[in-house]
């Protein structure tokens, strides 16, 4: 996984064609720590996406502007748009991000 450290990166980031997630997160956060420890598996599963990493705390303006009020949070961007969004509420298990993820296929 990337990770985003500037606003000029993000944009240039999720205004690709092809669909890429970027994972807002911080360094104090047990959620986040414990979504690290499961997500190999899930990012080699669903390979078709780019995987990001946004410190929220670095980068508070984006976060705000794309609405992640929890961590961890997966946003799913093309074309500079949000497609979906897993709220931190239900991103604290590998089931509830491969779901999550299963029901973004077309």
């Amino acid at each position: 996984m990337k990770s985003i450290t500037t606003a000029e990166q993000f944009k240039n980031v999720i205004d690709k064609n092809e669909p890429v997630i970027v994972k807002f997160q911080a360094g104090w956060c047990p959620d986040c720590t414990r979504m690290d420890m499961f997500i190999d598996p899930i990012i080699e599963e669903f390979n078709q996406y780019q995987w990001y990493d946004v410190n929220r705390d670095e980068l508070p303006e984006i976060a705000e502007k794309w609405e992640v009020m929890g961590i961890p949070s997966l946003l799913i961007f093309k074309n500079g748009d949000k497609t979906a969004h897993l709220h931190s509420a239900n991103a604290k298990s590998p089931e509830s991000v491969t779901q999550f993820l299963s029901d973004q296929k077309e």
